[in-house]
């Protein structure tokens, strides 16, 4: 793992550096992309797919001290125990900004390339929760707008209507009270909070759902209100507060950690999505076309002040999970996702930048298997329960035409009416790793080759 002073020599300040954000919605997986993709980049048996390790280019991989000394640290050592442990389980996700450094010792390829001797690649490892790269959209919108669209696509989703017996209890006209305006953010962060555990994407301001230090801050303490709530008192205060949220908590995380982004990665669990069903989908559709949008360089106003001519230079987007999956339906998968990202990604490839999506499995919890039922062989995969039970598992099949799926989606449909769609939640599976390999992956290695193959 780590290496000794000897190794150390030579290292530079000049040394490259590659940025690499990770971020992606709820429990799409970011600890455990980052923590399998740091193991096996330091023991790199299943990399094949990436070429620098399956060369020998890679010499060797070793983690620093992070750059940026006011920024937690990930907690790598603690999430690989829990994964690859005598008891593996499931570590905790993403809830504020976190880094790692990972150092790459190279030798160059080509004729030339021992005439220039080893290199020093840091691969900077930036984690922060999806939630929050989706209150961009706030910096375009007024208190006003923001609350239009909030009250109206909180419409059908859970504790939606214990809100709106909130806002009914309150007078308009009256002083403005903070126990009042407590109790309508409280019914607003539980609505957020019960839409986002029920699949749907589209779920801000980010920092209700993950508040961290700033939890009960005025900043945190406002909600959306009807036009006739926002000519009063309590209108009044909330917009002040919504208005420092955007210039006092959004701005400065994209100005600190975002506008420094060299490559990104989005993780995505459209699986999840289909599941719940096709306004699950269609709103994860909208969601991460905003999250392609944040990656604009042209993009006109604030965000382009402070990107400059500064551009991310690679952005990809992954369907999570693909070990849920046969590997027969993975092609299927990585189809829809870049389906769902059409739109947005026309804009982002006219850019400049290269976008690609594909299946992935940070951690393979699952084999491969075939049920037999009512006569049919049907693809499928085999791995633990979270209540330890073994179980083979056909989540239905995906169709091949992406559009069968985003078509009753855009339409509003409440159902899909030719298919049904299961989910199940796998635990990580026994460590069986031989020395010299990594944790166990889906394409992992493919993922690395787009993200950092060029600079390797």
């Amino acid at each position: 793992m780590g290496l000794g002073s000897d190794l150390m020599q030579g290292i530079g300040l000049s040394d490259p550096v590659v940025r690499l954000g990770v971020t992606g919605l709820s429990r799409a997986g970011k600890t455990v992309f980052i923590t399998s993709l740091v193991a096996n980049l330091m023991d790199r048996g299943r990399m094949h797919a990436l070429r620098a390790a399956a060369d020998g280019s890679i010499v060797s991989a070793w983690l620093q001290p992070q750059p940026d000394d006011t920024v937690p640290r990930f907690d790598y050592e603690r999430h690989l125990a829990a994964l690859t442990g005598a008891d593996p389980h499931w570590p905790e996700g993403t809830r504020h900004v976190s880094q790692l450094r990972l150092s790459l010792r190279i030798r160059p390829r080509g004729l030339l390339g021992g005439l220039r001797g080893m290199q020093t690649l840091h691969l900077d490892i930036v984690d922060y929760p999806g939630e929050w790269l989706l209150d961009l959209r706030l910096m375009d919108r007024d208190f006003a707008q923001w609350s239009a669209e909030t009250l109206d696509q909180m419409q059908g989703r859970p504790l939606a209507d214990d809100y709106q017996a909130e806002l009914a209890a309150i007078d308009g006209a009256a002083r403005f009270d903070e126990p009042q305006a407590q109790r309508l953010a409280t019914a607003f962060t539980a609505h957020l909070r019960a839409a986002r555990d029920a699949g749907w994407s589209d779920c801000t301001p980010g920092r209700f759902l993950l508040p961290g230090e700033m939890e009960g801050s005025p900043a945190l303490t406002f909600a959306p209100l009807p036009e006739d709530l926002s000519k009063g008192p309590i209108g009044r205060e909330f917009r002040r507060r919504y208005d420092a949220y955007r210039l006092r908590v959004v701005k400065p995380f994209f100005r600190d950690h975002f506008a420094r982004i060299d490559r990104q990665v989005v993780l995505v669990d459209v699986l999840g999505a289909i599941h719940q069903g096709p306004q699950a989908v269609e709103d994860m559709r909208r969601a991460m076309a905003d999250i392609l949008g944040a990656f604009r360089p042209g993009r006109a106003g604030w965000l382009a002040q402070l990107l400059g001519t500064r551009r991310v230079e690679r952005i990809l987007f992954a369907a999570t999970k693909a070990d849920h999956l046969n590997h027969v339906q993975h092609p299927k998968l990585a189809a829809i996702l870049s389906a769902m990202l059409r739109e947005a990604r026309d804009r982002a490839d006219f850019s400049g930048a290269r976008t690609e999506a594909m299946a992935i499995a940070a951690l393979r919890t699952t084999t491969e298997d075939v049920i037999h039922q009512d006569g049919e062989d049907l693809p499928a995969v085999r791995g633990t329960l979270m209540d330890g039970r073994q179980a083979a598992f056909y989540a239905g099949e995906l169709p091949g035409n992406p559009s069968d799926l985003l078509r009753p989606a855009a339409e509003g449909s409440t159902n899909w009416l030719d298919g049904d769609f299961a989910a199940m939640n796998f635990a990580p599976a026994a460590d069986t790793a031989r020395p010299g390999d990594g944790p166990p992956h889906i394409r992992l290695d493919k993922a690395a080759e787009f993200l950092i193959g060029d600079r390797l």
